[in-house]
């Protein structure tokens, strides 16, 4: 086996103290991607992780030192040989290729979070200049005026449509970050109650598309720190349809873990927040939906008709029932819906027609993929592996097209479901694909 990068030689020692990346996570306290990238390079182990980890490897701290960060000759003049023996592996080591940008600039935008996070508490506790005082120093330090506020107003709208068509949505990323350091950077500055309000209000947008960014990419912690100040911010704002969804896309990534039970009070809190907000939006009916699949993923097949039936009024309000940015449900995703919970229900009597009603609707990449994978779903449940196979291959395809972390999960969710049928070759096949693209996805 030849060590050609610190992925390999990460990994070499996890296979040989019989850790698979899952189990190596769970052990270690960690996300399963993180270990991926620790194995790829892109992150480096804090230094408070790291005797747990080392203990997990059987290695000392001074030998996970050098198995995480190798050279031809090994860090503080190691031996390549030496290096080759900690990894647990009989061929030498060569330089790796530690591109770190990609972190980086993560890292950039969370610290970016922080000071905002802080910016949206600050004013309160600052507020004993008078308004007349406050607008006069706006004035000297140039505040932002209301043109400027309908321009970053814009600006919000076009990332969400980029967003949308964007087939890798990770290239979104470094727009979003200039456009919230713009936002920052006004709210340093003295301005009058109602803009201050307005960039609070664009600011929790922007954190609700940065969530969806890191969420589409498994990066479901950093997600949840978006949505947590956009919900943060929404409140500043006094915008209760756009804190309801910050915290429904908060509560959707417990739904998608199948963590339901959780799930299930933060909709509620959002449904309340809906109930004060704007009547004519569909933030309630979309809050329904997201409750509808917590349902089916605790059983409950009453309540979740009843939710998928509130979503369904949504249908009966007046346009525009949305804005095409934190808010985008019309109903035109009900079918999909209704399959997917009648899915997880193990009623693939009742998904399959709504499943294949969805297929003909305008359904972009990841949407397609989540019903395909419902109807190899329901070739599992038949037994079929001439069904399991044809729609789980176009998933995989979607796959490796977009890189998408979301429809990775989606086939990760119907790997467990192939085991019993694993004697067929067609299946075999299938599940050792999925296998190399959790891997690849992983690393």
């Amino acid at each position: 086996m030849f060590m050609g990068d610190r992925r390999e030689a990460f990994a070499a020692r996890r296979e040989l103290m019989g850790y698979t990346q899952e189990s190596l996570a769970a052990a270690v306290g960690v996300e399963f991607s993180t270990v991926g990238r620790w194995e790829r390079g892109d992150l480096t182990p804090q230094p408070y992780r790291r005797p747990r980890i080392a203990k997990a490897l059987g290695l000392t701290l001074e030998e996970l030192g050098t198995l995480l960060a190798p050279t031809p000759s090994g860090p503080n003049g190691t031996s390549a040989v030496a290096l080759a023996q900690i990894a647990g592996a009989d061929v030498l080591p060569v330089q790796p290729d530690l591109a770190e940008t990609d972190d980086m600039n993560r890292r950039d935008l969370l610290r970016l979070f922080s000071m905002t996070g802080a910016l949206l508490a600050l004013p309160a506790a600052e507020s004993a200049v008078c308004d007349a005082e406050r607008l006069a120093a706006a004035a000297r330090t140039g505040a932002v005026d209301s043109t400027a506020v309908a321009e970053f107003e814009q600006l919000n709208s076009h990332l969400w449509r980029v967003y949308a068509f964007a087939s890798t949505k990770s290239q979104v990323l470094p727009l979003v970050r200039a456009q919230l350091d713009v936002l920052s950077e006004g709210l340093r500055r003295p301005q009058s109650p109602a803009t201050r309000q307005r960039l609070c209000e664009l600011s929790a947008d922007l954190f609700q598309l940065a969530g969806e960014i890191f969420f589409d990419g498994d990066r479901y912690t950093d997600a949840a720190h978006c949505y947590t100040l956009a919900a943060t911010a929404s409140k500043e704002a006094n915008t209760p349809d756009l804190w309801a969804c910050a915290l429904t896309r908060h509560a959707f990534i417990a739904v998608y873990e199948r963590r339901f039970n959780e799930a299930a009070p933060i909709l509620e809190l959002a449904a309340d927040l809906a109930r004060r907000g704007n009547p004519g939006l569909s933030t309630r009916h979309w809050i329904a939906v997201v409750q509808a699949e917590t349902f089916a993923g605790l059983g409950d097949l009453d309540a979740c008709q009843r939710a998928l039936d509130t979503a369904a009024e949504v249908q009966h309000l007046q346009e525009p029932v949305h804005n095409g940015g934190w808010l985008r449900f019309d109903g035109s995703r009900l079918a999909e819906e209704r399959g997917t919970c009648y899915v997880t229900l193990g009623r693939p009597d009742l998904a399959e027609a709504a499943l294949t009603d969805a297929l003909a609707g305008n359904l972009t990449a990841r949407r397609k993929a989540g019903v395909l994978t419902d109807l190899a779903m329901i070739g599992v449940h038949r037994r079929d592996p001439d069904q399991i196979v044809n729609y789980a291959s176009a998933v995989l395809a979607t796959a490796r097209q977009t890189g998408s972390g979301v429809v990775v999960r989606k086939l990760r969710g119907l790997q467990p479901h192939l085991a019993p049928l694993l004697t067929n070759q067609q299946i075999q096949q299938l599940d050792a694909e999925i296998n190399s693209l959790i891997g690849s996805h992983a690393a």
